[in-house]
């Protein structure tokens, strides 16, 4: 929670919680994973979730659980929609507006995680972004407002953008996840 609160920019955790919603919403989903991994009872689970899952409706987010690892900032609240089985990286930073989804094929099980998005360390998404399918992006990478990333882009501080996705700079080391936007 230390390292989400940090990377969005907030240096007084009571006063993030209290005041931001969004920074609320991280927090929950942390406690919601944490009593999950753990093993808790589900009477103790059960009051944290059903807050989460309020507040993700009014911020207009469809998230799962264990799907960030540690220092995600989600930047804005509004639409926000991540397949419960993607997997996402150290200190990603996201805005409104991103989807990111599974292949359209209907997979039930343990299979489901092969047909979902891999994304590296330090990724920066930008508004709107849209990443679909059994892609991997690489770590240190920018994807910019409005890309449609269907492809693997496996490699190491790219930029992407466009309709589809294309490699318009190579060679970053994820400064716009390190300087907040």
């Amino acid at each position: 929670m230390r390292a989400d609160l940090s990377n969005m920019g907030y240096t007084n955790s009571a006063r993030a919680i209290l005041l931001d919603p969004v920074a609320r919403i991280t927090v929950l989903m942390r406690v919601n994973e944490y009593l999950l991994n753990s093993g808790k009872a589900s009477f103790l689970r059960l009051p944290a979730l059903v807050w989460f899952r309020r507040l993700s409706v009014r911020l207009g987010f469809s998230l799962g659980l264990n799907i960030f690892g540690p220092g995600v900032a989600i930047v804005h609240y509004g639409l926000l929609i991540i397949d419960p089985t993607t997997r996402i990286g150290r200190n990603c930073r996201i805005h409104m507006g991103v989807q990111i989804g599974g292949a359209a094929k209907f997979v039930v099980g343990s299979d489901a995680h092969r047909y979902s998005p891999r994304i590296g360390d330090n990724v920066y998404i930008g508004p709107g972004a849209k990443l679909y399918g059994p892609i991997t992006i690489g770590s240190n990478c920018t994807i910019g407002a409005n890309a449609v990333v269907t492809k693997s882009f496996e490699q190491s501080g790219l930029t992407l953008a466009g309709v589809p996705a294309k490699i318009i700079a190579e060679g970053g080391n994820g400064e716009r996840v390190r300087q907040a936007g």
